[in-house]
């Protein structure tokens, strides 16, 4: 695996903000991501935090808009944010729509051979972490949380329930959790999943925490009351209700005010680094 290049690199509260570029096999195309790098000795090895981001955003949304930084660089945490989907493979359809296809991955695996390089799942999970570790012997990722927005929210929170033993917590704003019934998840997994709804519910959080196994540290969600798109996309009630039928731990905060955006996102990031640097050095 070659080592990933270079294209731009900022100084930050002490550490770097860095952008990488690199071909993916998985996926089929080359692809961006974004580090940054809080201060560290040589010798320091610093635990991971991936974010994921949500529809029509880049590798570049978080590390811009959030202001994540300031707390990472307090906590000693690298933040990870990876692209959203495949860029490039010029499928037929890829761009008609801004919540499907490109800028929209939904972090699965698709099964149908006209998407086979949707395959986020795999990327984040999978090939991510070991270029990491491959091509930065100071990210220790062993030591590694996750967390989201939106569509990138939903992708963490499966990905989490999914790997408890590779993450050792997750949080979300706003996130998808309940897919399987609203308009967005339908039409992402009918199109890279088939109409089999048994292959829907892996990556459907709310059909997850019924099986999940015992995780200690509580899962965060933000969720801001003015969000338009709360009632009918996002369903936090749902998750809620599943979590308190099997005493899955959560913090569900209800934010009145506040709306979808980074505005959103850069009021209450610092709780979340906090939340997932505790995780990581407990660990």
């Amino acid at each position: 695996m070659e080592k990933p290049e270079e294209i731009s690199s900022s100084k930050m509260f002490g550490g770097y903000n860095r952008r990488y570029k690199h071909f993916s096999p998985t996926l089929g195309c080359f692809m961006n991501f974004s580090i940054y790098f809080p201060p560290s000795t040589s010798s320091q090895r610093i635990p991971v935090l991936y974010w994921l981001s949500g529809l029509t955003c880049t590798d570049e949304n978080f590390i811009t808009k959030s202001g994540a930084q300031r707390a990472a660089s307090q906590e000693g945490v690298a933040l990870v944010a990876p692209d959203t989907s495949p860029r490039g493979i010029n499928v037929e359809g890829e761009a008609d729509s801004w919540d499907f296809g490109v800028g929209a991955g939904f972090y699965l695996n698709a099964t149908q051979e006209k998407w086979k390089n949707w395959r986020m799942y795999d990327y984040v999970v999978k090939e991510l972490p070991k270029l990491l570790n491959d091509s930065f012997e100071q990210i220790d990722t062993s030591k590694a949380s996750i967390f989201g927005h939106s569509m990138g929210g939903h992708g963490a929170l499966t990905i989490y329930l999914r790997n408890l033993d590779k993450y050792k917590a997750s949080s979300a704003f706003a996130p998808i959790v309940n897919p399987m019934n609203c308009p967005w998840g339908q039409k992402a997994f009918s199109n890279y999943l088939g109409e089999d709804k048994l292959d829907w519910e892996v990556y459907d959080a709310t059909c997850l925490i019924t099986k999940f196994n015992k995780f200690a540290i509580p899962i965060l969600i933000d969720q801001g009351e003015d969000d338009k798109f709360l009632k009918e996309q996002l369903l936090p009630h749902k998750f809620e209700e599943a979590c308190k039928q099997l005493d899955a731990p959560l913090v569900l905060r209800l934010q009145p005010g506040y709306d979808h955006s980074y505005y959103f996102i850069a009021t209450f990031i610092d709780d979340h680094i906090h939340h997932h640097a505790h995780a990581l050095k407990s660990s």
